[in-house]
């Protein structure tokens, strides 16, 4: 059995700690670390003049009309194909010419198609709709066909990307999209070795609303009295009724073995200190569900709590840019058991240090798509992206393998 107590003891002495040493980086005005090598410049790039994107403008009905339809759309973790639009159409990377364009980007709204009754949006329409999209600007412009999609780009931030569905085992069996197997694809889906994920993508973190994310800002020095912090499912009767498949049973082994742990604060409650709570935690639980990513890795960053990783072979948003080594705590889900003794075992060092590189404002901005947009947000990460991709390969128009327009399941070649 776990001397729980003795941890219990050795929370309130780090609490206390932590508690004396953030007053100090109070005084000396001194909250923040800039992220030093390659990430903290990558970071800090500015895309602007690097590259150029061309916009497709195509009928209302892709894009447009489908929020006016549900604005629910704008607020949901996928919203980012709606904003990084929105953004483009006045970016100072926009050309008009399409002929000078680096990049091509064609504007689908395939997360507000469809939305649950409790805003969730369902995929199912979604390879219809982008299949459409797609022989819309291949047979209207000559850019598509002249390279098979290779120096177009396209945000989909499904669950599991350009697969299209919510569940692993039905997004694997659809697998990518045929027509987007040369395209550069945006996605928050990202998991190595896995078919929804290709080479070439650009990871990036899920849409939290920023207004939202500001108005639950609490003082900076308010102490952490949390040590470990999570709320969420830990089963899926619904979806996985005999348990042990939803999130690899990484959630079920915390409930069971740290639901009565006082270092734990872990329930399947969403209260409306959630924000706020995360404020006040040392550590936040960040478990993959059905998909390896969630909000939480988002939401910890930028409330300042340590992001405790349980999704093996996770690939992380922006991952060049922002050092997830640095800033959280990687645990490979067979080790969840021993998460108690994981946590108490780190340094108070270690743990200060973190919080200095969670606490420097380009780290939060960098997970935000920001409006109006600011360099340094999640937008202008995307387009160093882009921009560290070119040029494109020399034999770009030439050695392509054609796309085989009838491929993939029979459902999806009906028309949109």
């Amino acid at each position: 059995m776990r001397n729980w107590g003795r941890g219990f003891l050795g929370f309130l002495y780090l609490a206390s700690f932590l508690r004396i040493e953030a007053l100090e980086f109070h005084k000396t005005d001194q909250h923040s670390e800039r992220i030093s090598g390659s990430a903290g410049d990558v970071l800090e790039d500015n895309p602007i003049g690097r590259l150029k994107v061309y916009v497709y403008e195509l009928p209302s009905k892709y894009n447009k009309k489908t929020v006016q339809r549900d604005s629910r759309c704008l607020n949901h973790m996928f919203a980012a194909e709606i904003y990084m639009h929105r953004f483009l159409l006045s970016s100072p990377v926009r050309t008009l010419n399409p002929e000078d364009a680096d990049w091509f980007y064609t504007p689908v709204y395939t997360t507000c198609e469809y939305l649950t009754p409790h805003g969730h949006p369902l995929p199912f329409k979604s390879p219809l709709m982008m299949r459409s999209a797609i022989q819309l600007i291949a047979s209207t412009w000559p850019y598509w066909n002249r390279t098979q999609g290779v120096d177009h780009f396209f945000i989909v931030p499904h669950d599991f990307g350009a697969c299209f569905h919510f569940q692993e085992e039905k997004a694997i069996e659809r697998g990518i999209l045929p027509l987007l197997q040369h395209a550069t694809l945006v996605q928050t889906f990202g998991q190595r070795n896995h078919v929804c994920l290709k080479n070439g993508s650009i990871t990036i973190p899920p849409y939290a609303p920023p207004q939202k994310i500001q108005s639950h800002l609490i003082p900076p020095d308010t102490p952490r009295s949390i040590f470990v912090y999570f709320r969420g499912l830990f089963y899926d009767d619904r979806n996985d009724p005999e348990g042990g498949y939803y999130a690899r049973g990484a959630r079920a082994a915390v409930w069971e073995n740290f639901k009565n742990n006082p270092l734990f604060d872990i329930s399947t409650d969403h209260p409306t200190t959630y924000y706020e709570d995360m404020q006040r935690a040392i550590f936040c639980l960040c478990p993959l569900g059905w998909a390896p990513w969630s909000p939480r890795l988002v939401e910890a960053v930028l409330f300042g709590c340590i992001p405790v990783i349980i999704a093996d072979d996770i690939v992380l948003p922006f991952a060049d840019a922002i050092p997830w080594e640095d800033i959280g705590l990687f645990v490979e889900e067979k080790d969840v058991p021993y998460l108690d003794n994981i946590l108490t075992s780190i340094q108070s060092q270690e743990i200060l240090r973190k919080q200095r590189l969670l606490a420097n404002p380009a780290m939060k901005k960098a997970m935000l798509f920001l409006q109006p947009a600011q360099p340094g947000d999640g937008f202008h990460q995307i387009l160093n992206g882009l921009a560290r991709k070119l040029p494109h390969h020399k034999n770009i128009y030439g050695d392509n393998i054609l796309l085989n327009w009838t491929a993939g399941p029979v459902g999806d070649l009906k028309p949109w």
